[in-house]
């Protein structure tokens, strides 16, 4: 059993004009041994975008790739034939399987949004698809997801045993048997825990992950 705490002052941060990102887990020309993956989850990113502002139109293949967007408004189209915008709340997944091409872009001022891959398994359907998700809750080969949206005061349990990634999107815990008080980009990683109890210390939105699999050694 184990819980790690990593802060969100801890993130590998890099901004160009127009466009900030926070990066949890190893990307690109940030290398971190000790953060390649957590299980199946191979990136946990958090992005600020100005209005206009985004990715163009880039690849991906074998990764579910989950959206939720905490603020503003996130247009999405594919090669699929695709296109939709993801307003504030709403949540968006995209099995790229055996390839796509795919491009987001805020639609709003001070577009904020997280988003997580997830490896597809062996043998996982090959036709990419996009989904507008109808709810807070996400379930895939590779992990679940449950946005929880707390009001000050308000307690949630935590997912027992397995591997557990908590982020709070928005707000701040209180001070608990897991940790220090947890705010806005900081992360809760337990690994084999029972249940657990977190309590919100103002409105809060928090991404609870049940992730497959468990976390690589480094190399």
């Amino acid at each position: 059993m184990a819980v790690e705490i990593r802060r969100g002052s801890a993130r590998f941060m890099l901004k160009v004009p127009g466009r900030a990102t926070w990066h949890s887990l190893s990307f690109g020309e940030h290398y971190d041994p000790e953060r390649l993956a957590i299980g199946t989850m191979v990136c946990h990113d958090e992005h600020l975008l100005a209005d206009g502002q985004g990715f163009d139109e880039h690849a991906h293949d074998g990764i579910d790739i989950v959206t939720y967007v905490v603020s503003g408004a996130l247009a999405h189209e594919d090669s699929l034939g695709n296109s939709g915008v993801l307003g504030a709340g709403h949540l968006g997944v995209l099995r790229a399987a055996g390839g796509v091409r795919h491009s987001e872009v805020a639609a709003a001022p001070q577009t904020r949004f997280v988003q997580a891959w997830l490896r597809e398994p062996p043998g996982y359907d090959d036709d990419p698809v996009w989904t507008r998700v109808d709810g807070d809750t996400v379930r895939l080969p590779g992990g679940s997801l449950d946005v929880v949206r707390l009001e000050a005061g308000e307690a949630t349990a935590l997912p027992s045993g397995g591997l557990v990634h908590l982020f709070v999107a928005s707000g701040a815990l209180l001070r608990n048997s897991l940790a220090e008080p947890l705010a806005a980009g900081d992360a809760l990683i337990l690994t084999d825990e029972p249940a657990r109890e977190v309590r919100a210390a103002v409105a809060t939105v928090l991404m609870v992950w049940t992730v497959a699999g468990v976390r690589p050694p480094a190399p």
